[in-house]
């Protein structure tokens, strides 16, 4: 079966039945299966698959833990004496090559690398300016990379990396647009800021009046801002999470992350790269703070929340909730290895 095949099949088996619910021939629809931690005290918001059998989850406590065989062992690779830091994103390569960001004001955001599966770790930037926060890391490739900061002197601070993230520059910020009063990015999923090919990168805020989605096509040196039809005007409220499966088709999905709280029009989509952003017909019911497309798909995608998982198979215009587990992150590869990752030391892999 071609991987287009696999792909349609198993998005017409989440659209059918619900989620774990058993076909006629006794096999499982696909469906999150949860794969045991041991961390129950952990959340993990930050994740990368690197394919069905290999990912990288990073959570607070310090803690960043790496499985090789499909979710059935994880080692704990923390890097020693990071237990004071929260981890909220990670970008990995392979199995052994990984960076993790650590957010917080201050020095607690830090940028550290391994390059030997995480029994090594070098700690390759440390904010040393009281004023940045940082959120959210994203690569191009295995050497260019990008981190974003919430607003420093009204505008938003982006770290580059040409190296892999062995090293890192603040780029000026003459290209960047004015922040909105109370604008800042999410630490949530790390998905506040993503990339798709060679140069392309898309940055998305809240807690302002607006809540927006800012595009630059040169690596982070000049940008655009669009208004999102996701709502803002709370400093809980905006948009979370990105997803482009090429540089004009993206996803948004955001809310307001209070426990209990409405969140409408939690999700809108753009096909001109997101230059204009349209509200989901059928939106999730509730915050999702993570979203991906599924692999191998033009029209599947999947968001996640505290409170469900999503499925859109009309490239965002309506969504449908599959799952009610609590995940903050989602990530897919191109061998199908669909991942999400949460509170209590949650991790799932998509099962077919």
């Amino acid at each position: 079966m071609t991987a287009a095949a696999v792909c349609a099949a198993a998005v017409a088996a989440l659209t059918a039945v619900p989620a774990q619910a058993h076909g006629a021939d006794g096999r499982t629809s696909p469906h999150w299966s949860v794969k045991d931690t041991g961390t129950p005290d952990v959340r993990f918001r930050g994740l990368t698959a690197v394919s069905r059998s290999t990912a990288w989850v990073a959570g607070t406590a310090g803690t960043v833990l790496r499985t090789s065989d499909g979710g059935r062992s994880w080692r704990n690779v923390s890097p020693p004496g990071a237990g004071e830091l929260q981890f909220r994103d990670i970008e990995a390569f392979d199995a052994r090559r990984a960076v993790v960001l650590a957010i917080g004001e201050g020095e607690a955001s830090r940028v550290y690398r391994t390059d030997d599966g995480g029994a090594t770790w070098t700690e390759s930037f440390r904010n040393t300016d009281a004023r940045a926060f940082y959120d959210c890391l994203t690569f191009f490739d295995r050497r260019h990379g990008l981190a974003m900061s919430d607003p420093v002197d009204g505008k938003f601070r982006i770290l580059a990396t040409g190296d892999g993230g062995r090293s890192w520059k603040v780029l000026p910020d003459t290209g960047m647009p004015p922040a909105l009063e109370g604008e800042a990015g999410f630490a949530a999923s790390g998905q506040c800021l993503v990339s798709s090919g060679p140069k392309d990168v898309w940055l998305a805020t809240g807690g302002a009046a607006r809540a927006r989605v800012l595009h630059s096509a040169d690596r982070g040196r000049t940008w655009t801002v669009a208004d999102s039809p996701i709502p803002g005007g709370d400093p809980a409220r905006g948009v979370f999470a990105l997803a482009f499966r090429d540089r004009a088709h993206g996803l948004a999905v955001g809310g307001d992350f209070r426990p209990g709280e409405a969140s409408p029009d939690a999700a809108a989509r753009t096909d001109d790269g997101g230059r204009a952003w349209r509200p989901a017909h059928a939106a999730p019911p509730a915050y999702r703070s993570g979203v991906a497309w599924l692999p191998h798909s033009r029209t599947a995608a999947l968001a996640v929340g505290p409170t469900g998982t999503d499925l859109t198979t009309d490239a965002g215009r309506t969504w449908r909730t599959v799952d009610t587990g609590s995940y903050d992150t989602v990530d897919c590869t191109p061998d199908h290895g669909c991942w999400a990752a949460g509170e209590r030391g949650r991790v799932a892999r998509l099962e077919h």
